[in-house]
């Protein structure tokens, strides 16, 4: 393990390039492709399940033991739920949205018939020279909508369009890296945790390398819903997933830490898992936190109350502002590899 080269740039490259391809919750195919063909590149097996979970397979030196690595690449986003009369849209959320931190921010409307059209979700009261609850209004998804960048007046001229009840919004990440390596982006929950599950295939490949046991690492694109690994593949002995460390309040992680859960609104997770984790980390002199998330469920949680016979862990980069607009650090990054890295190898 301490000889063990992360390639930063093999992550950073990867997380933008997942981060830039739109995915919100049932909206997935485009992103699984693109890791499709980073697995082939390597040389993993893999198979999709109906739900379109990807399932990677890194054989072990002994494969009667299987330990998933649940990720999940669905993100939080909306659909459009109607057409007003005067051309806008109403919107419905997909996953936890904090309609505060969407005001103004850019998006994409993608239709059925394969068309992109861009827009800006704002306020029903957008103007403060015209509406005078406009700075007061609740952000709620009541009060938000959708203004396209199209010559609209009505409805008709929406539906002209080929717009559509159903078409998915996705919104602009915005991913920035500075020169101090904080990393900037809408949905670090969780592409970050998959760059980290996807780095895992580019170490065992460039340092031809088997891990102690046989390992399924899952793409899960359902999880902002709460059903992504509800079932999982039968011969998984025990699940670590990798999902975002929270930051705040009297949590202790920070966005270069990797971050293990010992508790969150579903339960304990698995108290040998947690105490090997913790364990690997004191002795690779990994930075990390224990910390309890009450507000919080995981993939890991979904295989549980899908009555899967595991038990779990919980780990992940440290992330700030999740839901809203999160930054976590290059190092959360690494240090988080370096742990799943070593728990699987020793």
């Amino acid at each position: 393990m301490e000889d063990i080269s992360i390639n930063k740039e093999f992550a950073v490259k990867t997380l933008e390039e997942l981060l830039n391809i739109p995915s919100p919750t049932g909206f997935c195919k485009n992103v699984i492709s693109h890791i499709e063909n980073i697995v082939k590149e390597y040389g993993f097996k893999y198979e999709k399940n109906n739900k379109g979970n990807l399932i990677i397979e890194i054989e072990g030196c002994d494969n009667s033991y299987c330990i998933g690595i649940p990720v999940h690449v669905d993100t939080l986003g909306a659909m459009v739920r109607s057409i007003n009369s005067d051309g806008t849209i109403r919107i419905t959320t997909i996953g936890g949205n904090m309609f505060s931190t969407l005001d103004g921010e850019y998006c994409n409307i993608h239709t059925r018939s394969g068309k992109v059209y861009t827009g800006t979700v704002l306020s029903t009261s957008p103007s403060v020279h015209v509406f005078p609850d406009a700075a007061k209004k609740e952000r709620t998804e009541e009060n938000m909508m959708v203004r396209l960048d199209e010559i609209v007046q009505n409805k008709e001229d929406v539906l002209k369009l080929n717009i559509m009840t159903g078409d998915f919004i996705s919104i602009d990440p915005k991913f920035q890296i500075t020169e101090s390596e904080y990393i900037k982006s809408r949905y670090l929950d969780n592409k970050a945790g998959t760059t980290c599950a996807i780095s895992l295939l580019e170490i065992f490949k460039r340092l031809d390398i088997k891990p102690k046991n046989k390992v399924k690492i899952i793409i899960s694109t359902y999880e902002e819903v709460g059903h992504g690994c509800s079932n999982i593949p039968g011969d998984i002995d025990e699940l670590i997933g990798i999902d975002m460390g929270c930051i705040g309040l009297d949590l202790s992680c920070t966005e270069q830490d990797v971050s293990i859960c010992v508790k969150d609104s579903s339960g304990p997770y698995d108290y040998d898992i947690t105490s090997k984790l913790i364990d690997f980390a004191k002795k690779h002199a990994i930075r990390y936190a224990v910390d309890v998330y009450p507000m919080y469920g995981s993939d890991v949680s979904a295989s549980l109350r899908g009555g899967n016979n595991i038990k779990g862990g919980l780990i992940g980069p440290g992330v700030s502002a999740s839901h809203g607009m999160e930054r976590t650090h290059v190092e959360g990054l690494i240090n988080t590899i370096k742990l799943i890295f070593a728990y699987l190898t020793e």
